[in-house]
């Protein structure tokens, strides 16, 4: 004998209503990964921060996003994601104010510290009840699709808000227009959006708190260093205790019963697969921003607004690409979906592959086919995991989610830029003009910005042959990491045929199986 399952109740108004809020805090931290770009200037001249203390003005907001996501999705289970996304809200508007008036760079950085800590308990939260209130397959699909098409959008807009803002207020606008948003969200939450939360989470594990930062930052910040200065010993000695860190992490979390990341979490393989390929799709979104940010603007010479409003040209398709993958998969089912995604990224890598020294249109066609697939590929994955993933434990699972893209996209900058580095480093030592040596060379030779440097110096038509040197240099370098980044895809693609094949390669539509009376008893 038999039952029929039971349908999960559909979404109606309230809920896509409360969808639409919270949006808001997904697209204000987003945009506050770029937003800072053209307030550096400003801020320079106002509180007088040294490189170093400029340096972690930007940096310190992605490191405690970064260290604290675990963190936070495992806390939002247990005290529940409104709660915990409540008071993320307040402590990312109080951070904003702060950082909007802060009176030294001092003060600065530790309100980018801050807005940090609230931005990783906004995102899991968001993500955690998205999946919570769309119980329907379909319907969370279509949900997790504009989710992501909006948080690719947001760090696009995020430079463009930033340069309107300059140019009729003061830096502290760009952190100030946080502050309304915000108070919109404190006050429509609580109306829209219901609690939801583990009913027997355990007890919190504190140890694994400095464990989780401990095994996250380490490699986030080697990670970063190496994309920006090359392989130096340092970041390498971090990324490895980050590395034995989160041995110990993870060991810790097999053996207890009250862990921070639940066991049941990866007994279904849909969850670690989906982990897998967003982490996958991030490396190839990063890898290649990487290159196209720095090519409008040092190989095409656009000014930094300029070059922001033309970085959202690809936007606008991936915005429409990541929704239309919910209806994909209706029709298809996970599995085509996401290796078609993989393919069409390395499609845009190879129309990348193809860019030279002028080459605007094709640049802009490659960002956006590439956009389209790996945002594809993180919509349809990223439903995966959060539908495998027991309900109590969403914040958990969104946290994951989010602390792999964070892993993927400071990989694919350091390995895609690192490759680009070489090349170009190798190229601008074998053309640059005859004149340019010693120090100069060896300025030039770190980076496209560098050899700019040098050629203000030189006579016009040395420093001329130099730039020209130096962007064909930069372009071939980006070439060959384009050729790299589409060899990846590919072998994604290989991947996820793997991974997806079975039930896990089944769409949303997928009916549900029969109950028996024996599972009735248990539920």
């Amino acid at each position: 004998m038999t039952l029929p399952a039971t349908p999960p109740v559909r979404a109606g108004r309230r809920e896509w209503t409360a969808f639409v809020v919270l949006l808001l805090p997904l697209l204000l931290v987003s945009m506050d990964v770029s937003v800072l770009y053209f307030a550096i200037p400003a801020i320079s001249r106002e509180l007088d921060p040294s490189s170093t203390q400029q340096l972690w003005i930007f940096d310190i907001y992605t490191f405690a996003l970064a260290g604290l996501l675990i963190t936070m999705g495992s806390l939002g289970d247990r005290i529940g994601r409104r709660r915990l996304l409540l008071m993320g809200a307040a402590a990312f508007g109080t951070a904003s104010i702060g950082a909007a008036y802060a009176q030294s760079a001092e003060m600065l950085i530790a309100a980018r510290a801050l807005l940090g800590v609230g931005g990783a308990t906004l995102m899991p939260s968001t993500m955690a009840l998205v999946r919570n209130m769309f119980r329907e397959d379909a319907q969370r699909t279509k949900a997790i699709g504009i989710w992501s098409g909006a948080m690719a959008g947001g760090i696009a807009l995020g430079s463009v808000l930033g340069g309107v803002l300059l140019d009729h207020f003061w830096w502290g606008s760009v952190f100030l227009i946080n502050v309304p948003a915000m108070l919109l969200l404190l006050v429509l939450v609580p109306v829209l959006v219901p609690e939801f939360k583990d009913p027997a989470p355990g007890r919190f594990d504190l140890l694994s708190v400095p464990l989780s930062m401990g095994a996250v930052l380490p490699v986030v910040y080697g990670l970063k260093e190496i994309a920006a200065e090359g392989y130096r010993p340092l970041p390498a000695l971090c990324i490895t205790v980050g590395l034995a860190v989160g041995y110990v992490f993870v060991r810790r979390q097999r053996s207890r019963d009250d862990a921070m990341i639940s066991r049941t979490l990866f007994q279904k393989r849909g969850f670690g697969s989906g982990i897998v390929l967003n982490t996958v799709a991030m490396f190839a979104v990063m890898g290649s921003a990487y290159f196209t940010t720095q090519y409008l603007q040092s190989v095409l010479g656009m000014g930094p607004m300029e070059a922001a409003l033309w970085s959202v040209v690809p936007s606008l398709a991936v915005g429409v690409a990541a929704p239309a993958a919910g209806a994909a998969v209706q029709r298809a089912g996970r599995g085509p979906v996401v290796v078609a995604g993989f393919l069409i990224g390395a499609a845009g890598y190879a129309i990348l592959s193809l860019t030279g020294t002028d080459s605007l249109a094709v640049l802009l066609t490659a960002a956006a086919v590439m956009g389209c697939g790996t945002v594809t590929v993180m919509a349809v994955v990223s439903d995966m995991a959060l539908a495998a993933a027991p309900p109590e434990k969403a914040g958990s699972a969104a946290s994951l989610l989010e602390t792999g893209q964070e892993f993927g996209g400071a990989l694919g900058m350091a390995f895609l830029g690192s490759l680009g580095t070489a090349v170009y480093r190798r190229d601008i030592a074998d053309t640059a003009p005859s004149g340019v040596s010693g120090d100069a060379l060896t300025t030039a030779r770190e980076t496209l910005g560098g050899a700019g440097v040098v050629a203000d110096r030189l006579p016009a038509g040395a420093g001329q042959s130099l730039l020209e040197a130096a962007r064909e240099a930069f372009v071939h370098g980006m070439q060959i990491a384009a050729v790299a980044g589409g060899a990846l895809l590919i072998a994604a693609a290989l991947l996820a045929t793997v991974l997806l094949r079975g039930r896990a390669c089944a769409g949303p539509a997928e009916r549900p199986a029969p109950r028996t009376p024996a599972d009735a008893v248990r539920r």
